[in-house]
C-alpha cells in the first residue's frame, strides 16, 4: 500500500488522454531517434568475434538503458547543459552544444576510418587486426560514448514535449526495448550485405555532419536526415532486389 500511495502522484496521467498522446509520441520520436545509435552498435559490435556480439550488443543496450534512467533522475541539471557557457562566432555555446560537437566529431571520424578500411582493406593491413578483432571491452566503451551523446539529445527532446518524469522514464524503457529487440536482426542484415555497411557510414557520416551543426546552432530538422535515409535505403534495397533476380537467372541459365 505505501509502494501505491508514492507511485500515485507519478501516475495520476493515466486519466488524462492527453498524456497517453504525448506518451504514444514520445515513444515513436525516441525509436526513430535510436536509429542512429542502433546503426552504429550494429557496425562496432561486427568487427567483434562473432561469439562475442550478442553479448557486446545486450551489453552496449542495457548500458544505454541504465544511462538514460540515470541522467532523467538528475533531468534538472540536464535541462541547465542547455544554458550558454561561452560565446564564439556570434552563437552561444551551451555544454549540450559542445557534447553534440565532440559526439558529431568522433562518428564523422569513426565513419571516415571505417569507410577507409572498407574500400582498401589492404592499405591498413598491419592495424587491421585491432579494428576488426576489437575488444570486447573497447566496443563497449565506444558504444557508452555515443550513447551518451544520443542520450543527452534524447532527454532533452523528450522534456520539450512533456512535463511528466513518468511519460519520460515509460518512453525511454519502451524505446530500448525495441532497440534490444532490433539490434541482433538488423547487424545480422549488415554483416550479410557488404553494400549496406557503406550506406550505413554514409548514414553515420550524415548524422555525425547534423551533430556538429546542431551544436554549432545550426538545427536540421531530423525529417530531412531520415527522409535522405530512407530514400537511400530505398534505392539500395532495389539494387539488392535487381543483383538477386540476377543471379537466379545466372543460376537457372546453367
Amino acid at each position: 500500500m505505501q509502494l501505491i500511495e508514492f507511485l500515485a502522484p507519478h501516475f495520476h496521467f493515466v486519466s488524462d488522454p492527453t498524456a497517453w498522446v504525448a506518451l504514444l509520441t514520445l515513444v515513436v520520436l525516441e525509436i526513430v531517434l535510436g536509429i542512429d545509435n542502433l546503426i552504429f552498435i550494429s557496425i562496432l559490435t561486427n568487427k567483434l568475434p562473432e561469439a562475442q556480439r550478442a553479448r557486446a550488443r545486450r551489453l552496449g543496450i542495457s548500458a544505454a538503458l541504465v544511462m538514460r534512467l540515470i541522467l532523467l533522475a538528475t533531468i534538472s541539471i540536464i535541462v541547465q547543459l542547455t544554458t550558454p557557457v561561452f560565446t564564439a562566432f556570434g552563437h552561444g555555446f551551451s555544454w549540450r552544444d559542445l557534447i553534440l560537437i565532440a559526439g558529431g566529431l568522433f562518428l564523422v571520424w569513426k565513419a571516415t576510418k571505417e569507410i577507409h578500411h572498407t574500400v582498401d582493406p589492404q592499405d591498413h593491413q598491419d592495424t587491421m587486426v585491432g579494428t576488426l578483432q576489437m575488444s570486447l571491452a573497447g566496443a563497449i566503451f565506444q558504444i557508452l560514448l555515443l550513447d551518451l551523446v544520443f542520450s543527452i539529445d534524447s532527454i532533452i527532446t523528450a522534456v520539450g514535449m512533456t512535463d511528466e518524469i513518468a511519460i519520460m522514464y515509460i518512453a525511454v524503457i519502451v524505446a530500448v526495448s525495441v532497440m534490444m529487440l532490433a539490434a541482433t536482426p538488423l547487424a545480422n542484415f549488415i554483416a550479410r550485405n557488404p553494400s549496406i555497411v557503406m550506406l550505413a557510414l554514409g548514414f553515420l557520416l550524415m548524422i555525425g555532419m547534423t551533430l556538429i551543426a546542431d551544436g554549432m546552432g545550426y538545427h536540421v530538422p531530423k525529417g530531412y536526415i531520415y527522409a535522405a535515409m530512407g530514400f537511400s535505403a530505398l534505392v539500395e534495397g532495389l539494387n539488392m532486389l535487381a543483383r538477386n533476380r540476377k543471379k537466379q537467372r545466372s543460376g537457372g541459365g546453367h
